[in-house]
């Protein structure tokens, strides 16, 4: 089997695995229904993902890895221009998760799923494997808001990364106005979540 039929192969079932888990759910979602979607054998997904729980990791990993890189890029740029722009700041955090979501509707409901489901094991991928991201973002923030705690910092960046999965599973009553592109809502909805988060971390 050449390289390109190898990443087709995996690619597949990797669009296949999202989708599905984005209608049904991790437990819900059966290897046949994934084998059968994206039209290949069952050793084939075991070949590429030896379990189910990898493969759930890996749909992950394909989409995180992206957005993550592109966190602490713009994080690093916000930095390097002002460490203290708060808005520069939570923008680095913000925007990039909601350009994933853009061009990636699938993956959305299936973060949402990891955030209601009951996976113990996907959580503890996603805090070995991303977690050091919002570390990296706590410790940039921390000096700008002297006035709280650790404790209280976290949990005013946890409620920015509920606000945020809300805000990219398009669960809002502000729904997009006709005329209005994809692309300018999504802007809007980051605008006014950085300023919800700035004026919630200041305060």
């Amino acid at each position: 089997m050449n390289s390109t039929a190898h990443f087709s192969t995996k690619d597949r079932i990797l669009t296949a695995a999202e989708e599905l888990f984005a209608l049904h759910g991790f437990a819900g979602t059966s290897l046949r229904q994934v084998t059968s979607k994206a039209d290949v054998n069952i050793a084939a997904v075991n070949y590429h993902f030896g379990s189910k729980d990898n493969l759930v990791n890996e749909v992950f990993r394909r989409r995180m890895d992206e957005m993550s890189k592109a966190r602490i890029a713009q994080l690093r740029n916000a930095q390097q221009k002002d460490p203290c722009d708060m808005h520069a700041l939570l923008a680095a955090f913000i925007e990039p998760a909601l350009a994933v979501v853009e061009h990636n509707g699938a993956f959305v409901r299936v973060l949402a799923r990891a955030y209601v489901e009951k996976n113990d094991k996907l959580r503890q991928f996603l805090s070995e494997n991303y977690g050091h991201v919002l570390r990296e973002f706590a410790k940039a923030i921390a000096p700008c808001v002297p006035q709280l705690s650790k404790a209280q910092l976290y949990w005013r960046l946890d409620f920015t990364i509920g606000a945020l999965t809300y805000t990219m599973a398009d669960f809002g009553t502000v729904k997009r106005r006709e005329g209005v592109t994809e692309g300018a809502h999504r802007e809007r909805a980051a605008q006014e979540l950085i300023q919800f988060a700035e004026a919630g971390l200041r305060a």
